[in-house]
């Protein structure tokens, strides 16, 4: 039987996840966390087979967490579930240790298919997606500077360029208004930019970002 936590912070989807994992006769455990202080708590008190993780947590994000979770348990599985399209986060994700990525639009079948798949020690990666690795390999040469941000600096430019201010960025994340600013900062550097504006325009011509 596969032992699954569940790591999102909206109860509404925990229970809707967790409603399709209870109607699968190979899933045995199901517990949820809605944040990474009660993911590591859980932690704590069971060994899981995979974790299904999202990328916007309060405080640190499901990509900052992938390091700490696999030296907790390293034998644990580690599935993104996200509503941020495979673009925007799943190479940063299974280059960060997870081993697989699926959107929050994906059919139940195939979310089921996908933890019986890294319950195993397989990888799980659309069609899509390895095409997209596909051609990342092919045109290294030319990698976009964003592939160079950290999983938190991708965070608050995807956020900047759905129109969020450095306030609501802050709140969201968590974070004081104080260090969004200086990841505002350190993101005018990496992507050799001077504004704001700058920032928002490179992250619709890349495709990063987007309202929700």
């Amino acid at each position: 039987m596969i032992k699954v936590l569940i790591t999102d912070d909206h109860p509404v989807v925990r229970r809707g996840i967790r409603q399709i994992l209870e109607d699968d006769e190979r899933i045995g455990l199901v517990q949820e966390a809605g944040d990474g202080k009660e993911l590591f708590e859980r932690l704590k008190e069971n060994l899981f087979d995979v974790i299904l993780l999202d990328i916007s947590l309060p405080g640190r994000s499901g990509l900052d967490l992938i390091g700490q979770i696999k030296k907790t348990q390293s034998s644990a599985a580690i599935l993104i579930l996200s509503i941020h399209s495979e673009e925007m986060y799943a190479i940063k994700a299974l280059k960060a240790g997870a081993a697989g990525y699926l959107t929050k639009t994906s059919a139940p079948e195939e979310l089921i298919s996908a933890i019986n798949k890294v319950s195993v020690g397989e990888r799980y990666i659309s069609g899509s997606l390895a095409k997209s690795m596909a051609e990342n390999l092919i045109s290294d040469s030319k990698m976009p500077l964003h592939e160079l941000l950290s999983s938190r600096e991708f965070e608050v430019l995807s956020l900047l360029a759905e129109g969020k201010k450095v306030a609501q960025i802050a709140s969201k994340l968590s974070l004081s208004p104080k260090t969004i600013s200086t990841y505002r900062e350190r993101l005018l550097e990496k992507l050799k930019l001077h504004t704001t504006a700058d920032l928002i325009r490179y992250a619709i011509m890349e495709g990063i970002g987007g309202e929700k």
